[in-house]
């Protein structure tokens, strides 16, 4: 049986953002395990332009569309904004629909209170877009976590709370992926 296939989302394209140092260390983490084929899926590689609006790179699109279709999991690196998601990550995840259904997602989240908020909020988003999120979820605080606000450096006790929801997407990212084949096997007949 191939390997699942888990796209890390890094959920901010602002500059000076620390979530490639998120997502570079949770794949780290997922590639030391060897259950899974696990890589980047970086928002600001895609140059979506907001959703109904003119100008932007077609090709971003078509590309992201093809990425998140070829997952069967995804790790969501949610920064806290205002209380919610990035508008980044919230147009990124309307352009699609279909790519994302009956699939599984964990999130890692961070922030003043360790991004819990955006992660309720990206639950609903998930939960209307048909995407299972599992329950282990890391919350990294910038107070503690990150070294002035922008250099990473993880308590050591968020590396288990990462495997553990690891573990989940990749059981979870399993289960779903019969659910999808049998949905294939309905159209196909």
């Amino acid at each position: 049986m191939e390997k699942r296939k888990i796209g890390i989302i890094l959920g901010s394209t602002r500059e000076g953002r620390v979530s490639p140092q998120v997502g570079e260390w949770v794949k780290a983490i997922g590639d030391e395990r060897g259950d899974a084929e696990y890589t980047i899926l970086d928002l600001a590689d895609y140059k979506l332009p907001l959703l109904g609006e003119p100008g932007g790179d077609a090709s971003g699109a078509a590309n992201w569309a093809a990425d998140v279709a070829a997952q069967d999991g995804f790790v969501f690196i949610v920064q806290e904004y205002n209380h919610s998601i990035s508008g980044a990550l919230k147009n990124a995840m309307d352009y699609l629909k279909s790519e994302w259904n009956n699939k599984a997602a964990g999130i890692v989240s961070y922030g003043a209170a360790g991004g819990a908020r955006a992660a309720e909020h990206l639950r609903g988003i998930l939960g209307e877009l048909m995407v299972a999120d599992v329950r282990a979820h890391p919350t990294l605080s910038l107070f503690t976590d990150f070294e002035n606000g922008s250099v990473f450096k993880p308590a050591d006790v968020q590396r288990k709370t990462v495997g553990q929801m690891l573990d989940q997407v990749n059981d979870w990212s399993e289960a779903m992926r019969s659910v999808r084949n049998k949905k294939e096997e309905v159209k196909q007949t």
